[in-house]
Protein backbone atom coordinates (compact mmCIF):
# COMPACT_ATOMS: atom_id res chain seq x y z
CA UNK A 1 0.00 0.00 0.00
CA UNK A 2 1.40 3.48 -0.69
CA UNK A 3 0.06 6.53 1.36
CA UNK A 4 -0.76 9.25 -1.12
CA UNK A 5 0.89 12.23 1.06
CA UNK A 6 0.84 14.87 -1.53
CA UNK A 7 -0.22 18.80 0.14
CA UNK A 8 0.17 16.97 3.55
CA UNK A 9 2.95 17.85 5.98
CA UNK A 10 5.71 16.41 7.11
CA UNK A 11 4.28 15.95 10.26
CA UNK A 12 1.50 13.47 8.95
CA UNK A 13 3.75 11.31 7.21
CA UNK A 14 5.81 11.00 10.26
CA UNK A 15 2.83 10.10 12.11
CA UNK A 16 1.80 7.02 9.82
CA UNK A 17 5.60 6.11 9.56
CA UNK A 18 5.78 5.87 13.16
CA UNK A 19 2.86 3.33 13.00
CA UNK A 20 5.05 1.31 10.19
CA UNK A 21 4.16 2.96 7.15
CA UNK A 22 7.20 3.03 4.99
CA UNK A 23 5.94 3.61 0.95
CA UNK A 24 4.68 7.13 0.32
CA UNK A 25 3.62 8.50 -2.74
CA UNK A 26 3.93 11.97 -4.25
CA UNK A 27 2.45 13.94 -7.26
CA UNK A 28 4.70 17.40 -7.48
CA UNK A 29 7.67 17.42 -8.17
CA UNK A 30 8.79 20.76 -5.92
CA UNK A 31 6.88 19.82 -2.54
CA UNK A 32 8.55 15.88 -2.97
CA UNK A 33 12.44 17.61 -3.15
CA UNK A 34 11.48 19.74 -0.35
CA UNK A 35 10.18 16.89 1.94
CA UNK A 36 12.35 14.24 0.83
CA UNK A 37 15.31 15.73 3.19
CA UNK A 38 12.78 16.09 6.16
CA UNK A 39 12.10 12.85 6.76
CA UNK A 40 14.06 9.31 7.51
CA UNK A 41 16.19 7.88 4.69
CA UNK A 42 14.41 4.47 4.70
CA UNK A 43 11.33 5.73 3.16
CA UNK A 44 10.49 4.21 -0.31
CA UNK A 45 9.43 6.96 -2.26
CA UNK A 46 6.87 6.71 -4.95
CA UNK A 47 6.05 9.07 -7.86
CA UNK A 48 2.74 8.97 -8.61
CA UNK A 49 2.19 12.22 -10.38
CA UNK A 50 2.48 13.34 -14.24
CA UNK A 51 6.30 13.73 -15.14
CA UNK A 52 7.97 15.87 -17.10
CA UNK A 53 10.57 15.04 -18.76
CA UNK A 54 12.74 18.12 -17.36
CA UNK A 55 11.70 17.39 -14.03
CA UNK A 56 13.04 13.57 -13.73
CA UNK A 57 16.69 14.87 -12.57
CA UNK A 58 15.39 15.97 -9.30
CA UNK A 59 14.00 12.77 -8.07
CA UNK A 60 16.28 10.39 -9.82
CA UNK A 61 18.72 10.15 -7.05
CA UNK A 62 16.08 8.85 -4.38
CA UNK A 63 13.39 7.69 -6.32
CA UNK A 64 11.86 4.17 -5.29
CA UNK A 65 9.61 3.90 -8.27
CA UNK A 66 7.87 6.27 -10.60
CA UNK A 67 4.50 5.09 -11.51
CA UNK A 68 3.16 7.18 -14.16
CA UNK A 69 6.11 6.81 -17.42
CA UNK A 70 3.47 7.49 -20.33
CA UNK A 71 5.55 8.03 -23.13
CA UNK A 72 9.00 6.64 -24.98
CA UNK A 73 10.27 9.96 -24.54
CA UNK A 74 9.98 9.64 -20.91
CA UNK A 75 11.52 6.56 -20.52
CA UNK A 76 14.55 7.46 -21.92
CA UNK A 77 15.14 10.50 -20.38
CA UNK A 78 14.51 8.58 -16.59
CA UNK A 79 17.28 5.82 -18.38
CA UNK A 80 19.71 9.05 -18.94
CA UNK A 81 19.40 9.70 -15.35
CA UNK A 82 19.93 6.76 -14.28
CA UNK A 83 23.26 6.43 -16.32
CA UNK A 84 24.47 9.82 -15.23
CA UNK A 85 23.96 8.02 -11.26
CA UNK A 86 24.91 4.85 -12.33
CA UNK A 87 21.53 3.95 -10.53
CA UNK A 88 19.03 1.89 -12.17
CA UNK A 89 15.63 3.21 -11.23
CA UNK A 90 12.57 1.06 -10.97
CA UNK A 91 9.27 2.47 -13.14
CA UNK A 92 5.84 1.04 -14.21
CA UNK A 93 3.93 1.97 -17.52
CA UNK A 94 1.16 4.16 -17.04
CA UNK A 95 -2.01 2.54 -19.37
CA UNK A 96 -4.80 4.70 -20.26
CA UNK A 97 -7.87 2.88 -19.44
CA UNK A 98 -10.42 5.12 -17.89
CA UNK A 99 -12.95 6.88 -20.57
CA UNK A 100 -11.59 10.43 -19.38
CA UNK A 101 -9.59 12.01 -21.73
CA UNK A 102 -7.77 14.07 -18.97
CA UNK A 103 -6.06 11.60 -17.26
CA UNK A 104 -2.53 10.22 -18.75
CA UNK A 105 -1.33 6.83 -20.19
CA UNK A 106 -0.40 4.73 -22.85
CA UNK A 107 -3.13 3.13 -25.42
CA UNK A 108 -2.17 -0.48 -26.11
CA UNK A 109 -0.83 0.54 -29.38
CA UNK A 110 1.56 2.67 -27.51
CA UNK A 111 2.37 -0.15 -24.44
CA UNK A 112 3.34 -2.70 -27.06
CA UNK A 113 5.77 -0.63 -29.04
CA UNK A 114 7.48 -0.04 -26.06
CA UNK A 115 7.44 -3.18 -24.77
CA UNK A 116 8.85 -4.53 -28.09
CA UNK A 117 11.18 -1.56 -28.85
CA UNK A 118 12.97 -1.39 -24.97
CA UNK A 119 11.70 -4.12 -22.45
CA UNK A 120 12.79 -7.52 -24.24
CA UNK A 121 16.27 -8.61 -23.82
CA UNK A 122 16.50 -9.24 -27.78
CA UNK A 123 15.53 -5.59 -28.55
CA UNK A 124 18.85 -3.12 -29.93
CA UNK A 125 17.18 -0.30 -28.06
CA UNK A 126 17.44 -1.92 -24.59
CA UNK A 127 17.34 0.92 -21.63
CA UNK A 128 19.75 -0.50 -19.53
CA UNK A 129 19.59 1.99 -16.50
CA UNK A 130 15.74 1.62 -16.56
CA UNK A 131 13.84 -1.46 -14.82
CA UNK A 132 10.58 -1.44 -15.98
CA UNK A 133 9.06 -3.41 -13.20
CA UNK A 134 5.27 -3.39 -14.43
CA UNK A 135 2.47 -1.46 -15.03
CA UNK A 136 -0.14 1.35 -13.40
CA UNK A 137 -3.41 2.64 -14.15
CA UNK A 138 -6.47 5.31 -12.95
CA UNK A 139 -9.80 4.14 -13.79
CA UNK A 140 -12.87 6.45 -14.22
CA UNK A 141 -14.24 8.48 -11.82
CA UNK A 142 -17.05 6.82 -11.14
CA UNK A 143 -20.02 5.06 -9.37
CA UNK A 144 -20.24 3.07 -11.81
CA UNK A 145 -18.72 -0.40 -10.29
CA UNK A 146 -19.60 -2.54 -13.45
CA UNK A 147 -17.03 0.32 -15.41
CA UNK A 148 -14.59 0.69 -13.32
CA UNK A 149 -14.06 -3.35 -13.15
CA UNK A 150 -14.23 -3.55 -16.70
CA UNK A 151 -11.17 -1.03 -16.75
CA UNK A 152 -9.42 -2.83 -14.35
CA UNK A 153 -9.81 -6.18 -16.07
CA UNK A 154 -8.42 -4.60 -19.21
CA UNK A 155 -5.24 -3.61 -17.33
CA UNK A 156 -4.89 -7.03 -15.82
CA UNK A 157 -5.07 -8.86 -19.50
CA UNK A 158 -2.50 -6.37 -20.82
CA UNK A 159 -0.52 -7.55 -17.38
CA UNK A 160 -1.06 -11.03 -17.97
CA UNK A 161 0.04 -10.53 -21.64
CA UNK A 162 3.19 -8.96 -21.13
CA UNK A 163 4.05 -11.26 -18.23
CA UNK A 164 4.33 -13.92 -20.13
CA UNK A 165 6.21 -12.93 -23.44
CA UNK A 166 9.68 -14.31 -23.97
CA UNK A 167 12.51 -12.50 -23.37
CA UNK A 168 11.09 -10.10 -20.73
CA UNK A 169 14.40 -8.33 -19.67
CA UNK A 170 13.06 -7.79 -16.39
CA UNK A 171 9.77 -9.83 -14.67
CA UNK A 172 6.35 -7.84 -14.48
CA UNK A 173 5.70 -7.94 -10.93
CA UNK A 174 3.82 -5.14 -9.91
CA UNK A 175 0.51 -4.10 -11.22
CA UNK A 176 -0.70 -0.44 -9.46
CA UNK A 177 -4.28 0.17 -9.60
CA UNK A 178 -6.85 1.11 -7.17
CA UNK A 179 -7.02 3.92 -5.00
CA UNK A 180 -9.33 4.82 -2.02
CA UNK A 181 -12.36 5.03 -3.59
CA UNK A 182 -11.96 2.03 -5.55
CA UNK A 183 -9.02 -0.04 -4.09
CA UNK A 184 -11.38 -2.98 -2.66
CA UNK A 185 -12.58 -3.79 -6.71
CA UNK A 186 -8.80 -3.26 -7.59
CA UNK A 187 -7.54 -6.17 -5.40
CA UNK A 188 -10.41 -8.00 -6.22
CA UNK A 189 -9.21 -7.58 -9.97
CA UNK A 190 -5.63 -8.64 -9.42
CA UNK A 191 -4.05 -5.37 -7.85
CA UNK A 192 -1.03 -5.96 -6.10
CA UNK A 193 -0.12 -2.39 -4.95
CA UNK A 194 -3.40 0.42 -4.07
CA UNK A 195 -2.55 3.87 -3.80
CA UNK A 196 -4.69 5.45 -1.02
CA UNK A 197 -4.71 9.03 0.37
CA UNK A 198 -7.51 10.34 1.80
CA UNK A 199 -7.96 7.35 3.86
CA UNK A 200 -4.76 7.72 6.17
CA UNK A 201 -4.67 11.59 5.81
CA UNK A 202 -8.17 12.70 5.57
CA UNK A 203 -9.18 15.19 2.88
CA UNK A 204 -7.06 17.09 1.25
CA UNK A 205 -6.66 20.64 0.05
CA UNK A 206 -6.77 20.16 -4.00
CA UNK A 207 -3.33 22.60 -5.86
Amino acid sequence: MIAVSKTKPVSDILAAYDQGQRDFGENYVQEFIEKQPQLPTDIRWHFIGHLQTNKVKYIAPFVHLIHGVDSDRLLKEINKQGEKLNRRIACLLQVHISNEETKFGLDEFELMNIVHEHLLSTSPALLPWVEVQGLMGMASFSNDETLIQSEFHQLKKLFDHISALPYLQTPFTKLSMGMSGDYPLAISCGSNMIRVGSLIFGERNHK
